[in-house]
């Protein structure tokens, strides 16, 4: 293909509620899509989407791969989804309208369990081998900011949840 005709072609509109709503039936109570219209026959009246390897629905209309949660958002309003849209139960599967909000990446960032190679069960508490205690940090703006040092764990757990409630509020992990 010619660069210039590639250049010159008119974008791909963007996807409106109206479109989606054609192509796609969506079940605020149960999160599922359903299709309405398809290529093929037999996919009419099916549950859209795959699971991607990181746990979201995905589904495709045309070209494009569409988290479900997204879709749900454009759904729902009529506008486009915001830049991060939050699972309330962390469950990214879970597309169910009461479980989704707008959030901030820092919103966003709040509402995440431990790591997996977190030895503590707990988030922002860690062993500090050197002075024998349990170490409890947070990070803020990118930068981290220690909280102190602990004899108990279940103190060390308290402080990190009280300053995650207190820096993430209602997006803060019990």
């Amino acid at each position: 293909m010619n660069w210039w005709l590639f250049v010159c072609q008119p974008m791909k509109p963007e996807l409106t509620q109206a479109r989606l709503k054609e192509l796609l039936h969506y079940d605020p109570e149960t999160g599922v899509f359903v299709r309405r219209k398809s290529r093929r026959a037999d996919l009419i009246n099916t549950r859209a989407g795959a699971t991607s390897s990181e746990g979201y629905c995905v589904i495709k209309i045309g070209t494009r791969a569409f988290k479900a949660h997204r879709l749900a958002f454009l759904y729902m309003t009529g506008a486009p989804p915001p830049a991060e849209v939050d699972h309330i139960n962390r469950d990214r599967a879970d597309n169910r309208w009461v479980n989704l909000r707008a959030a901030t990446a820092r919103e966003n960032g709040g509402n995440k369990g431990p790591r997996r190679d977190n030895a503590s069960g707990h988030r922002g508490v860690s062993w500090y081998k050197r002075g024998g205690k349990w170490r409890v940090q947070g990070k803020r703006n990118g930068r981290k900011k220690h909280l102190g040092y602990f004899s108990s764990l279940e103190e060390a757990a308290a402080v990190a949840k009280a300053w995650r409630e207190e820096y993430f509020g209602k997006f803060a992990v019990a």
